[in-house]
């Protein structure tokens, strides 16, 4: 499954490096950096870019990532590739941080996955406690409220 764009999500500590973006879409919400994969890319590539661009932070690798997949309005299947990386304890990047995208900040993950948080995009709640707790690759599947999880088969081996 391929889709067009990313979201990357950077983990330090108790914290993860979030965005309040300044367009559309999720205009005013926070989460992670990312953006459309290009047509020479993979996701993984793109997300390593994207992460350079909207952060200035580079990245080897990747600990956890997915695939989230919803159906539209029009009944079609659309997702997007969903990534977890991690910096060490004494990385420095100071907050909040204008830039074009929006602010950069660092939140704590109680504060992101705080059921009153209405400042999050309404997935978000329910992949990311399962990209930080399960390493490897995930395939996510949003449907009427709910989310359904599988590690993918190329994982449990």
């Amino acid at each position: 499954m391929n889709f067009k764009y990313t979201v990357c999500f950077i983990k330090k500590e108790n914290e993860i490096l979030m965005l309040n973006r300044e367009k559309a879409p999720i205009m005013g919400m926070w989460n992670g950096v990312g953006g459309k994969i290009e047509h020479d890319e993979s996701p993984e590539q793109a997300a390593l870019r994207e992460i350079w661009e909207e952060t200035g932070i580079h990245l080897d690798h990747f600990t956890a990532q997915g695939v989230i997949t919803w159906e539209t309005k029009e009944g079609e299947v659309d997702g997007l590739h969903v990534f977890l990386g991690e910096v060490e304890k004494n990385f420095t990047y100071p907050t909040p941080k204008k830039t074009r995208e929006g602010i950069l900040d660092w939140k704590e993950i109680n504060w992101i996955l705080h059921s009153e948080n209405l400042g999050i995009p309404v997935k978000v709640p329910h992949y990311l406690p399962v990209l930080l707790n399960q390493k490897g690759k995930h395939l996510f599947t949003f449907s009427d409220g709910n989310m359904r999880h599988e590690l993918r088969e190329e994982c449990r081996k």
